[in-house]
């Protein structure tokens, strides 16, 4: 396991969770939804989580792998928090779309020991 990867993806996922709170609360507001915008935020935490784990999944062989990776494991825990919100919420589970390749991006580029050793 990479650390430094899973460390930097569960970081990255929960400082775009922040965003998350921030761009919900502000469409369905912050009071009466605190539960449902901390289910956004962990929400983004377990997709660092699952991408900062992910480091060895190869889906296309290319140096652009990270993206459709993060696309794909984006796509299915972004799904999880659209599927309890009934499908009401069509900006966050687009940024779930968004933010998996950049977790991935960001893992990729500063967790991975082999890549740093490229450097």
């Amino acid at each position: 396991m990479e650390r430094r990867r899973v460390f930097i993806g569960v970081l990255s996922g929960a400082l775009l969770g922040i965003l998350c709170i921030v761009g919900v609360g502000t469409r369905i507001g912050f009071q009466g939804n605190e539960m449902f915008l901390f289910a956004m935020w962990y929400n983004r935490v377990v997709m660092g989580l699952l991408i900062g784990l992910a480091h060895e999944i190869k889906i296309i062989d290319s140096d652009k792998n990270f993206i459709v990776r993060g696309l794909i494991l984006g796509l299915v825990v972004t799904l999880a928090i659209t599927f309890t919100s009934e499908f009401r919420d069509w900006p966050s589970f687009f940024a779930g779309l968004a933010y998996g390749p950049i977790i991935d991006g960001l893992a990729t580029k500063f967790g991975d020991r082999h890549i740093l050793a490229k450097v």
